[in-house]
């Protein structure tokens, strides 16, 4: 197992930015830069990671292929074939989006991401993003939401199988899948289901934690690690049976400082588990 940071931290040069995070102890990296900056650039990051032993856990498409805005869609799947061209060029474990939503706002809740239209146009946005691209060593993924396809492993199982592509494979985050009661409180129990049903096709992880708040009607908000009731070094020994290098990208917080501190609170965390790291 590898941990990372979404963020890519305040740097001036390629070279600061690998060394930067391989001393904070990261053994993974999100690729800071896409498709649109020069060959040139891309290949110095890439050297960098490389000669810092990083390896390149993600290339990140984050656009909505499904969107009802013509001109919005077919920039996004631009986007998503670019990005997953980029990531199989530099050797990346996969380029990550969203199945993307019916509505204004690209990762947004809306009625219409519910129907069975929309499933058929997730699976056919993701076998056209593939055929195009025609990835080699990468995978295109699919981050789980809470109120997109896909919403469960049963049903990312039956994505899987109605792509139909060697190269569609998981992006896993069970933290976006906490959105019962039941998969709250039996953390451990789901964790387990998704990594047992996935884990085979899992090839990179996001990692924070989930609160339940106590208020009315049913509330869960998105943490920091630590702050929430998830069992983390149970998704940690999930993912290295998974495989023993998965990275575990730490995401979502507010300033360099922030990752920082959550990376040394997580490494102290898993230090029984140190031979992970």
């Amino acid at each position: 197992m590898k941990l990372g940071l979404s963020s890519s931290l305040e740097h001036k040069t390629p070279g600061e930015w690998a060394q930067k995070l391989k001393e904070l102890g990261c053994g993974c990296v999100n690729f800071p830069v896409d498709y649109s900056h020069g060959e040139a650039l891309i290949q110095e990051y890439v050297e960098a990671a490389r000669e810092s032993g990083l390896v390149i856990a993600e290339v990140g498409a984050w656009c909505n292929p499904i969107s009802p805005d013509k001109e919005v869609r077919e920039a996004a799947l631009f986007r998503c074939k670019e990005q997953l061209r980029l990531a199989d060029r530099i050797g990346a474990r996969c380029c990550v989006n969203v199945s993307g939503s019916r509505g204004e706002r690209w990762d947004g809740p809306y009625k219409e991401n519910l129907t069975e239209e929309t499933w058929d146009l997730v699976v056919k946005s993701i076998q056209e993003i593939i055929d195009e691209a025609k990835p080699e060593h990468t995978y295109y993924t699919i981050e789980p939401m809470p109120w997109m396809y896909p919403m469960g492993p049963d049903e990312y199982l039956r994505l899987i199988k109605e792509v139909d592509r060697e190269h569609f494979a998981v992006h896993m985050d069970v933290f976006n899948w906490i959105t019962t009661l039941e998969r709250y409180f039996n953390n451990d129990d789901f964790m387990e289901e998704c990594f047992w049903k996935l884990g085979p096709y899992i090839k990179s992880c996001h990692l924070k934690d989930v609160a339940l708040k106590q208020e009315f009607t049913l509330q869960f908000s998105e943490t920091a690690c630590g702050h929430g009731g998830l069992n983390l070094e149970k998704y940690a020994c999930l993912a290295q049976a998974a495989d023993p290098d998965m990275p575990l990208i730490i995401e979502h917080l507010e300033g360099d400082k922030a990752y920082v501190e959550s990376l040394a609170y997580v490494r102290q965390r898993f230090s029984a588990m140190e031979e992970m790291l």
